[in-house]
């Protein structure tokens, strides 16, 4: 990894090895961004998309393990993204856990997780990216959750989490004011939970019918999505802009 100063923008994304999180990547890499993929177990998957995008453009992106309830090792990180190229431009927040947790069988290890991933993490990165936003009148976008605002049964303590993710946007909207600009994104339907092996066909369906556009979105919606609120949204902070084909107007 070789260590310059550049005058390509650059953008931190977290859990960006698969999913919504590597479509952001190429979006934000396809626009002339030098991209730091955050992972955390997917080390395979963020090598082998930093090698995609390496070979479109040389020493373009690179990759970085840490956990995003450890502390520290998100201050490293970071100080290792800037070592890399010397600023951060954006931060993306889109690293998230996501299972169900009903009243009666939630635990304090599944509370811990699911805060420390969506809220606890995001915060403190935040806090340790904040100076060279700042310095490069940066921005910030984070991915929430249209159930940040309408709970999902059965999942208490994501919806809680997800609902705290949403007022760190605002809070630090108003904190990181004037220079850096803060916004999110709440999807709807976009990809189907791949922890969930027992979603059939027909489930998928009746989900589908309560969505007024009937369909899912795509990766590529919230990817273009970022890219806006990072980009072209000189005049927007503190808000988040809902992508869920209409869901949640019913």
């Amino acid at each position: 990894m070789i260590s310059i100063a550049t005058s390509n923008p650059v953008v931190l994304i977290t859990g960006a090895a698969r999913r919504i999180g590597a479509e952001i990547a190429r979006t934000f890499h396809q626009r002339g961004f030098d991209v730091a993929l955050h992972c955390y177990h997917s080390i395979q998957d963020a090598n082998a998309l930093a090698q995609e995008l390496n070979t479109v453009r040389e020493n373009s992106a690179t990759v970085y393990q840490a956990q995003l309830t450890d502390i520290p090792a998100v201050k490293k990180m970071v100080q290792e993204v800037i070592s890399w190229r010397k600023k951060i431009n954006v931060l993306v927040n889109n690293a998230s856990s996501f299972y169900p947790t009903t009243l009666d069988n939630a635990n304090e290890e599944q509370w811990d997780e699911l805060i420390g991933s969506n809220l606890k993490g995001p915060y403190f990165l935040c806090q340790a990216v904040a100076p060279t936003l700042q310095e490069n009148n940066g921005s910030i976008v984070t991915i929430s959750d249209i159930y940040a605002r309408n709970p999902l049964k059965g999942y208490s303590i994501y919806c809680i989490a997800k609902a705290g993710n949403a007022m760190l946007t605002k809070s630090l909207a108003k904190e990181l004011a004037p220079k850096v600009r803060v916004n999110g994104i709440a999807p709807g339907v976009i990809l189907w939970p791949n922890t969930d092996d027992q979603m059939s066909d027909t489930i998928k369906q009746q989900v589908i019918e309560k969505v007024p556009l009937k369909r899912t979105g795509s990766p590529e919606d919230i990817a273009r999505t970022a890219l806006f609120l990072a980009t072209s949204a000189s005049y927007m902070t503190g808000q988040i802009i809902t992508v869920d084909g209409g869901s949640s107007l019913t």
